[in-house]
């Protein structure tokens, strides 16, 4: 029977044990799975397995069921293979997988790009700014964000650089073509990274950042509390006979977590055979120091399931940490769907803009899971302050999306342009679309007062919906 390592975090702070678990990850490269595979075993019952199945077969034969969250590296971030890696991959819009809200109207990126100079406006608007997007698409919120930056006086000879966060050369490819246009005679300066901790420090620099549609696709873990404490779920090949695992609780205990968002709910069922999840036989160091993250998780029942990144604490941090240690501060939104607690079954794979079965073609699909707001808010620490989260829907009506809707409307050369607008901008609001699953999170250097920071206010009744 495959034993997994037993090793315990119980002598070290909880943050220690994490930085080392990262390191350990980031250690292991991706394209180290990528072994030769034999040409007599490309397909099986199943039909032909993708270059990524290849890679996940040959890596279970030698070390045992994946994580989840080696699943999803491997899918989205494979150096040649992953699906934001490779450049036939369409992705986002008509022809791609999904599409954002900043594709639909021009109006989400400008009124993001307005509250994001209030707030530089009211802490520092003598000083220089920058701006950082993390997994910036095809670069059009950018690009609707800085046209903004332009119409203001104040803004226009403040901006310095922009930086974003991109680790595929393809897109990086598409946000230079984008976003060429907004440099001129070298300013402001565009600098990608591969990571948020590449930044370097600006202490004289005001540092906005915006994160849309980021947090959702890192990888997650999925564990379960059992009485013996936390386990981990994997994945393995279903006609393994070598393989002797538990099987994991039949269906998530969501109930417990105050039920999944709205959007995991039409989620089909698996069709897969292939793959197949166990559940580890002992708690591992993983499951251990992942379910003790957030004092809530000790309160979940026996049998709970619950889906938690180690990736989105560390980033959080990171972005904690370029506000508060610049001594000018910052600001930053967070647009993601999710909710202020953790999700159990709410990872789901999107192809051609419908949700499939998450082991439906590998490294050809884009794979994304709800984000625990609760656990982000915990990790920024208590140097800066965040906001909300509010509803999406609200959060734009709030800053006056129907009145710049109207105004775009108006100034539209044709009928058919006018219906286009309010069309998208209807899209970006609907409760039960858009407006209702995505949340927004804000954070700033700043303290907020008792009535918080405009439009975070009288929200706490929401923060669960």
């Amino acid at each position: 029977m495959l034993q997994l390592p037993r090793r315990s975090c119980s002598s070290r702070v909880l943050s220690t044990c994490l930085q080392r678990l990262h390191r350990h990850v980031r250690a292991r490269s991706l394209a180290s799975h990528a072994q030769q595979w034999a040409p007599n075993a490309s397909s099986d019952d199943f039909g032909p397995l993708t270059d990524i199945e290849k890679i996940m077969v040959n890596s279970i034969k030698a070390t045992g069921p994946l994580s989840f969250a080696t699943y999803m590296q491997l899918c989205l971030s494979h150096p040649t293979h992953g699906y934001y890696m490779n450049p036939q991959h369409a992705v986002f819009g008509t022809r791609g997988d999904f599409t954002t809200s900043p594709e639909i109207s021009q109006v989400f990126g400008e009124l993001a790009a307005v509250w994001l100079l209030e707030r530089w406006m009211n802490s520092a608007p003598t000083r220089p700014f920058r701006i950082i997007e993390l997994g910036p698409g095809r670069g059009t919120l950018m690009d609707d964000m800085l046209r903004v930056f332009r119409q203001f006086p104040a803004s226009r000879t403040k901006l310095t650089n922009v930086h974003l966060i991109e680790t595929s050369p393809a897109m990086r490819t598409l946000q230079e073509s984008k976003l060429k246009h907004a440099v001129h005679g070298g300013s402001p300066a565009i600098v990608w990274h591969d990571a948020v901790d590449d930044i370097p420090p600006s202490p004289d620099t005001y540092t906005m950042l915006v994160a849309h549609e980021f947090f959702d696709a890192l990888p997650v873990h999925l564990i379960e509390k059992t009485s013996h404490g936390w386990h981990e779920v994997l994945i393995t090949l279903s006609k393994n006979q070598s393989v002797r695992y538990t099987m994991p609780t039949a269906q998530p205990t969501d109930s417990a977590l105050l039920g999944d968002s709205g959007k995991s709910a039409s989620k089909p069922q698996v069709v897969s055979s292939r793959w197949m999840p166990v559940l580890s036989p002992t708690p591992t160091a993983t499951s251990t120091l992942l379910g003790n993250l957030s004092p809530r998780f000790a309160n979940l029942a026996v049998g709970s399931r619950i889906e938690v990144s180690d990736t989105v604490v560390k980033t959080a941090r990171s972005i904690a940490d370029l506000i508060a240690q610049d001594r000018v501060g910052g600001c930053a939104l967070v647009v993601d769907y999710g909710a202020e607690h953790a999700a159990g079954n709410s990872l789901r794979a999107f192809k051609e803009h419908r949700i499939v079965d998450i082991f439906h073609r590998p490294g050809e699909c884009d794979i994304t899971a709800n984000v625990d707001f609760a656990l982000l808010k915990e990790s920024l620490g208590h140097d800066i302050t965040s906001l909300g989260t509010l509803r999406q829907g609200e959060f734009l009506k709030r800053l006056g999306v129907h009145l710049r809707a109207a105004s775009l409307i108006q100034a539209a050369p044709s009928m058919e342009r006018k219906k286009a607008i309010e069309q998208g901008v209807s899209r970006l609001v609907d409760p039960l679309g858009m407006g209702g699953q995505y949340a927004v999170l804000g954070i700033t250097s700043e303290k907020k007062g008792v009535q918080g920071l405009w439009p975070f206010v009288d929200i706490e009744h929401s923060n669960n919906t």
